[in-house]
């Protein structure tokens, strides 16, 4: 008997019928010997219906009332899937963060898991029940309900895994799996049969939107191996888990893209200890993230700063920029958010010559200008105008030959 958690996303239980298929495929799971755990998102654009009603109430800045509002709609999920599964002769049992518990920090509406409680799903697995879990909340040490910010389910699903030592965790959602890109810009993009964890991890913040970053690095932490799979039909998903020497064959698995980019440069800056600080600072205490930093040589005792942020953050980025720029000096701060970012990622980088190079020949050979440039032992970033950035995507798949007929079935 193999203990099975399953995530089931927001299209996937979309409607009765929809959470009627769920709980057939459930209950499939159940008839072939297993434990199952599922872990459900709310209804594809509740949660959206449910952030708009408490801005309308008010509420600006999250907190712990928007919490107690945005977490409701998992609970009706939950309930929903529980009493369906009932109805065709499953016993299931319905719990919610608190009740697992899933215990977080008292960060309200990006809080992190702290610690799970065992005891009651495995009480409850063992009488032979499902247990059916709102994804997406937890509570803090007070009682208080928290949620684990837009995806968190998926990191739910993963921390449960982790906890109780499952031998799988699916994740179901409206896509087959980790493809080489995204299919809506290119046709022949092809579904990946496995993928590394650091592979995954990359994609998933460099834009690729099947997995949340934070499940992902929960999974390669507590070594969880993850599949990706559709709940709209019963196709191989893509398998995430431990690198080994196949996925080095080929030395790039997927290009990434984000237009959520923007751009700010800070122009003649004093060149001495302590500006970077006085620059960043500001920025993290407001909890923005600033991703690429590219700072020029030295001229005369000043250079040029430039960093990208996330294009939602630009606007307190440049306020916050600007008024640190006067503090310090710097001669005038540029904005700009018509920038996207496009990356190559693939673990055959550690293992391949060329790749650096042959990316940036395919780009020039386009006339496609990169502003910036980022590196890591496993992904190659670049900052280019957004107007480009379906161009690059083509290209890029195109010269890495990562399309269907381009590889090998086995080398994935």
């Amino acid at each position: 008997m193999a203990l099975i958690v399953q995530k089931y996303g927001g299209t996937s239980v979309g409607s009765i019928e929809r959470i009627k298929a769920v709980a057939r495929r459930v209950a499939d799971t159940v008839d072939n010997g297993n434990e199952v755990i599922v872990v459900l998102s709310a209804i594809s654009g509740e949660t959206n219906r449910l952030v708009t009603l408490a801005e309308e109430a008010g509420c600006v800045s999250g907190g712990r009332e928007y919490d107690v509002v945005v977490s409701t709609g998992e609970q009706v999920t939950v309930g929903l899937l529980s009493i369906v599964l009932g109805a065709m002769g499953y016993e299931a049992v319905s719990m919610l963060g608190r009740q697992v518990p899933i215990l977080t920090d008292t960060f309200y509406s990006a809080a992190k898991i702290e610690d799970i409680g065992e005891g009651n799903i495995r009480r409850e697995l063992g009488k032979g029940r499902i247990v059916v879990v709102a994804g997406f909340q937890g509570v803090d040490i007070e009682g208080n309900i928290t949620t684990l910010g837009r995806g968190g389910s998926d990191t739910t699903a993963v921390a449960l895994a982790a906890a109780l030592k499952a031998d799988l965790c699916e994740i179901y959602t409206d896509v087959e799996g980790v493809y080489t890109t995204d299919p809506s810009i290119c046709s022949d993009a092809r579904k990946l049969k496995k993928i590394s964890y650091d592979e995954m991890l990359e994609m998933a913040s460099l834009g690729a939107k099947v997995l949340q970053t934070r499940s992902v690095q929960f999974a390669k932490k507590y070594d969880v191996p993850l599949m990706v799979r559709s709940s709209f039909n019963d196709a191989v998903g893509t398998l995430v888990c431990k690198e080994d020497k196949d996925m080095e064959r080929a030395a790039v698995s997927g290009v990434t893209y984000n237009k959520n980019e923007a751009k700010i440069s800070v122009v003649r800056v004093p060149d001495r200890p302590g500006i970077a600080m006085k620059l960043f600072r500001p920025l993290s205490d407001a909890g923005i993230s600033v991703d690429m930093i590219v700072q020029n040589i030295s001229h005369s005792g000043h250079t040029d700063m430039t960093f990208t942020v996330p294009e939602g953050d630009y606007n307190t980025a440049m306020e916050l920029v600007t008024k640190t720029a006067k503090d310090v000096e710097a001669d005038e701060v540029i904005g700009d958010k018509s920038i996207a970012k496009v990356s190559i990622v693939g673990a055959g980088m550690k293992a391949h010559a060329g790749v650096a190079s042959k990316m940036f020949e395919t780009m020039s050979a386009e006339g496609i200008n990169m502003q910036m440039i980022s590196t890591s032992e496993i992904k190659i970033s670049c900052v280019i105008e957004e107007k480009y950035t379906e161009l690059a995507v083509r290209v890029l798949h195109d010269a890495f030959e990562l399309s269907a007929g381009d590889v090998e079935e086995e080398i994935i």
